[in-house]
């Protein structure tokens, strides 16, 4: 069976949403950030200090090759994931994309108190929030199907992914 992929912004319940759903449907959880974590032995927020946005996202490149090959799964992306063509395909041809929403004050109420958030670590991270929302929309609304999380339980999010598949 496909792999259902959790894709969004940050702070939109894909692992929590992720590991919900891999119970109910008696499935393998994998969060793609704890796989790449494992790869590099580091945390993500020292991969991004030690060497870069950029080598990061070239770990989650292979990462996402390595788990598109496998069934059965359901996986958690990065927040950044999608926005490269070829992970795009790749997740798309092996399984289904789900991207969960959520409002910017949502996000920055979920993920505020986060240290393993290297992208907010700025001034306005409101402001920032929704500048990287806005870069990435594209990438998100091309998903199979999309749910806003705001202001929903994870069981209700799980409930409205377990209606679309």
């Amino acid at each position: 069976m496909k792999n259902i992929y959790l894709v969004g912004f940050m702070g939109t319940g894909k692992s929590t949403v992720g590991r919900a759903l891999a119970k109910r449907l008696d499935r393998v959880f994998k969060d793609l950030d704890d796989l790449i974590e494992e790869k590099e032995n580091k945390k993500i927020a020292e991969i991004f200090e030690e060497k870069g946005e950029e080598y990061f996202r070239k770990i989650e490149s292979e990462v996402i090759n390595e788990i598109s090959r496998k069934e059965n799964f359901v996986i958690a992306t990065g927040g950044g994931a999608v926005v490269n063509e070829e992970n795009y395909k790749r997740l798309k041809e092996s399984g289904v994309l789900i991207s969960l929403a959520a409002s910017p004050e949502e996000i920055y109420e979920r993920t505020k108190n986060s240290k393993n958030r290297p992208l907010l670590n700025v001034q306005n991270p409101i402001e920032e929030i929704k500048r990287l929302m806005f870069e990435r929309a594209y990438y998100y609304i091309k998903s199979d199907h999309i749910i806003d999380t705001t202001g929903l339980s994870v069981e209700d999010v799980v409930d409205e992914i377990m209606e679309i598949i």
